[in-house]
């Protein structure tokens, strides 16, 4: 799948990548541009397994996923041509280390205009899919989820700042943030 993505780039232009969750606040890659998008017909919503970083196989925690339907305002990254191969194999390794992404290309809209930009979506289909949540099966995730890298519950709430920290409110995130505080 990679090299999927990395030829339908081509390596002509610079390379963008759509951030919407961790790699607003981690993006762990050097970019030389950064700029506010938002992606029409996709939602940000925290309904995806995670059994690795924010969980385990036992107890699995959350992670954002970006699901059609609605709209995602989150950040466009601009990654120069020369080094977005090395780039890419690197945020391969961090994204789709189960595989569990359907990356794709979408349309982001920006200040100075439409770009296309690589984002990484979940299918409903997916078996890492969560499916409705009750505010109960919430509440235990954000208590007991914890993998590498760390809580759910801390990511969700990083995340949460760190859109905020951009002029970002996501009031779904803000309701399960309230969920896990027992409100």
């Amino acid at each position: 799948m990679l090299e999927k993505v990395l030829a339908d780039w081509g390596g002509h232009e610079d390379l963008w990548v759509f951030g919407y969750g961790s790699l607003i606040w981690k993006p762990e890659f050097d970019y030389a541009e950064r700029r506010p998008a938002r992606v029409n017909g996709w939602h940000r919503a925290l309904k995806m397994w995670s059994r690795v970083n924010r969980g385990t196989p036992d107890c699995p925690g959350l992670v954002l996923g970006l699901l059609t339907g609605g709209s995602c305002q989150g950040m466009v990254f601009r990654i120069p041509k020369a080094s977005a191969p090395e780039v890419l194999v690197r945020l391969w390794a961090r994204e789709m280390v189960t595989g569990v992404y359907d990356p794709r290309w979408l349309t982001c809209h920006t200040p100075h205009g439409p770009i296309n930009a690589l984002a990484f979506t979940l299918s409903r289909k997916s078996p890492n899919h969560t499916g409705v949540l009750t505010p109960d099966e919430y509440r235990r995730i954000f208590s007991d989820a914890c993998g590498r890298y760390g809580t759910t519950l801390d990511y969700a709430q990083r995340t949460f700042e760190e859109l905020g920290r951009h002029g970002i409110h996501d009031r779904h995130l803000e309701r399960l943030l309230r969920i896990a505080r027992g409100h």
